[in-house]
């Protein structure tokens, strides 16, 4: 593994350069906590997990904690040794809520992403979580060539296992896409198209002609109210639903007159 690296041009776009991100968890004890993870890395782009000695893996409850990253835990990689895990990446990097003097200054998440995205370019790289209770050892901090942390609340830094990489998966993918990720709803557009002026003429109309029959207007002494009422919903730049719902309701109206 290079113990020095330098940082190559970015030159893959968002999404490849996450794809060449490696999640590494070492002796992680509860299989939810892998699966929590397979969905906090699926939510931010991210596809490659790797696992250092689980307790429990493969496992049920790993798989119902994914809850659609199944295919994620299907991939995942398990190795024996941390060494393993890491063989083929160009760098990795600790991810610890300790400071420990044990290499190059540590750097907040979101100050280490720029970092971890442009290595890409030279090959994979590691992002690698302790054990739930005990965090990475400082073995295993040695073995990596930077640390990573969360500023969390200096007076409780404690993160659940899944939360902490859904932060630094955060982190990159917003560093990867310059701050403004593709976003994709599957909200149905509320607006509909504007109605024409046909529409709107026919709707008055209609209207008119329930105010006439409810006595509120009286054609002999219309006054001002149906140029108000025009200006109004100039103002409004009625939509085609919005028609229909306002019809709909002087519809019901003439119904009810026996109209």
């Amino acid at each position: 593994m290079n113990q020095t690296a330098t940082l190559p041009s970015p030159s893959l776009p968002g999404d490849n350069r996450l794809e060449k991100i490696r999640i590494v968890l070492s002796h992680t004890s509860h299989p939810g906590n892998i699966g929590a993870v397979a969905r906090a890395m699926k939510t931010m782009g991210l596809s490659r997990l790797t696992l250092v000695n689980p307790k429990c893996f493969p496992d049920d409850e790993a798989m119902r904690r994914a809850v659609g990253a199944d295919d994620i835990l299907q991939r995942a990689t398990v190795c024996r040794s941390l060494d393993a895990a890491l063989a083929d990446t160009v760098i990795a990097f600790a991810v610890s809520a300790r400071h420990r003097n044990l290499g190059p200054a540590p750097r907040s998440a979101r100050e280490a992403a720029p970092e971890v995205l442009a290595l890409t370019g030279s090959g994979e790289v590691a992002l690698v979580f302790g054990n739930e209770t005990a965090g990475l050892s400082n073995a295993e901090v040695q073995r990596c060539q930077r640390t990573v942390f969360i500023p969390a609340n200096p007076d409780y830094t404690s993160l659940n296992l899944a939360s902490a990489v859904q932060l630094i998966c955060y982190e990159l993918r917003m560093t990867a896409f310059d701050g403004s990720p593709p976003v994709f709803t599957k909200v149905i557009p509320f607006a509909s198209q504007r109605a024409t002026n046909d529409e709107v003429e026919r709707f008055h109309a209609h209207l008119e002609r329930v105010m006439i029959a409810a006595g509120f207007l009286v054609p002999q002494q219309p006054k001002r109210l149906m140029p108000k009422l025009r200006r109004l919903f100039a103002r409004a730049e009625l939509e085609r639903d919005e028609i229909n719902i306002l019809r709909g309701i002087l519809d019901a109206v003439e119904k009810r007159m026996g109209h």
